[in-house]
């Protein structure tokens, strides 16, 4: 009975017939804490205006030899992404943005970077490691969270972009 039990979980689970995206270790779920940061170069952005897209919010510093390897990666992964109801925020969290500037002007990218100097928002949302992900649902809830970058994460991060855009309201 029980290996009848774990064969029709494991064939619901290859199908897709449970949920539409499983919550995995490193993954959460509730609503997204709501703010507002100053863009460089632009106005505003807060996250509630961008209700009914999916959100990639990616922290990060200069100062952090992963987060530079990543942008390139996330910058292609806006373009890609973008016409389908997606947006990437980059939050810089650095009090100065000297460096950032710098950095952006050899690595630029077209997704809006926030500015984050007091590390508000990243208090928000409990950011404990250079970079940290966060992906948001089109309803505003936190769907996958995670620390740190490794080449090979991004993938991931599409794999949940993809099945997020897929997902109705």
């Amino acid at each position: 009975m029980r290996r009848k039990l774990l064969r029709l979980v494991l064939a619901a689970c290859l199908s897709g017939a449970l949920l539409p995206l499983p919550l995995l270790a490193g993954e959460a779920s509730g609503p997204a804490a709501e703010f507002s940061l100053p863009a460089r170069g632009g106005p505003p952005v807060a996250l509630s205006a961008l209700r009914g897209q999916v959100v990639l919010v990616n922290f990060w510093a200069t100062w952090c030899g992963p987060c530079r390897k990543e942008m390139p990666l996330l910058e292609q992964i806006h373009r890609k992404y973008a016409p389908l109801g997606f947006t990437l925020l980059g939050i810089n969290v650095e009090e100065d943005t000297t460096h950032m500037e710098a950095f952006l002007g050899d690595v630029p990218v077209t997704f809006p970077v926030l500015l984050d100097p007091a590390n508000h928002v990243s208090k928000l949302y409990d950011v404990a490691a250079m970079p940290s992900t966060v992906i948001i649902d089109r309803k505003g809830q936190v769907r996958y969270i995670h620390q740190g970058w490794q080449p090979g994460d991004e993938s991931r991060y599409q794999d949940v972009i993809r099945q997020l855009i897929r997902e109705r309201t």
